[in-house]
């Protein structure tokens, strides 16, 4: 199954909940008027795309409507299209531009850490990378465990210490071994601590310090991965461990299990951070880079 296709199977719930809905909305009324925007308006916010990225949205078609762009209803949903696509912006690609380039990836615990680790280090197999993995989550139990289930999905190496050593130290010996493997990719788990934000920050750094010293002017990707059922909590998060590290881009996993989907853009226009992966399903192969153009025609295609 190509990736659109998996991706309008799992965006389903969103799309019933609002732009299935968006389309009833708009065969109901006859002109395009204040009430019509006033519907459109409420089903945005109940899809999670967030009050003042739908303010923004009903604004600039309210605009539109006065200044004539926008005439007929049909005009509607092809502006809303291009509104939701512009918002949300293009994720871009990873900076893996050094040998060894650096992913240090931050979450808190059932976000999906572990399965994106795994499938991000299958893609980026898939494109002749060489991909070392850091199981620097040494706080939690059975997450080293885990994280080799799915290293070995992914046909990777990973480089372990037991429960409860020092994560700065796992992160040594990993950056040791991907120089002596000439690895072109590390992937580095860590702890999703976020109810204690000063010991998160304190491993964060002295992990950042390992990192520094021993592969400086390296590459380095921050992502922080996301669960989409969580909604509105998923940026109370997002802003949190933006406070520990410098978050490049984003993992938004789940899509598949819940109807708000429009936490993607709420996401982007509260945060500024892109979406990067995007994940729809179990399955080592169930995630993708992110488009913005996909993801809104995998909402709105009949």
């Amino acid at each position: 199954m190509a990736f659109l296709d998996k991706l309008k199977a799992g965006l389903k719930k969103t799309k019933d909940a609002l732009f299935g809905k968006v389309h009833d909305v708009l065969s109901n009324f006859v002109r395009v008027d204040e009430d019509l925007l006033d519907e459109l308006e409420e089903l945005l916010i109940e899809a999670d795309v967030g009050v003042g990225a739908t303010e923004e949205i009903i604004d600039e078609l309210r605009d539109r409507i006065k200044d004539g762009r926008i005439k007929e209803k049909e005009q509607v949903m092809a502006a809303l299209q291009e509104l939701l696509t512009d918002m949300i912006g293009e994720g871009g690609t990873l900076n893996l531009s050094t040998t060894p380039s650096v992913v240090l990836v931050i979450g808190v615990n059932g976000a999906g850490k572990t399965t994106s680790i795994g499938k991000i280090s299958k893609r980026l197999k898939a494109q002749d990378k060489k991909v070392v993995v850091a199981a620097a989550d040494t706080f939690r139990a059975a997450a080293i465990d885990q994280l080799q289930v799915w290293c070995d999905r992914a046909e990777v190496e990973m480089v372990r210490q037991n429960e409860g050593s020092d994560p700065a130290a796992v992160v040594f010996d990993a950056i040791n071994y991907a120089k002596k493997k000439q690895a072109d990719v590390l992937i580095i788990d860590t702890a999703g601590r976020l109810h204690n934000k000063t010991n998160l920050m304190n491993e964060l750094a002295k992990i950042n310090r390992v990192i520094d010293r021993e592969l400086p002017g390296a590459a380095r990707e921050n992502l922080l991965v996301l669960d989409a059922t969580t909604g509105q909590n998923a940026i109370i998060q997002a802003k949190e461990f933006g406070k520990a590290a410098n978050i490049t881009g984003l993992t938004l996993n789940k899509l598949d299990g819940t109807a708000k989907g429009g936490i993607v853009l709420s996401i982007k226009r509260e945060l500024g951070i892109p979406v990067k992966f995007i994940g729809v399903g179990e399955k080592i192969d169930d995630m993708q880079e992110f488009v913005a153009a996909d993801f809104i025609k995998a909402l709105f295609e009949q």
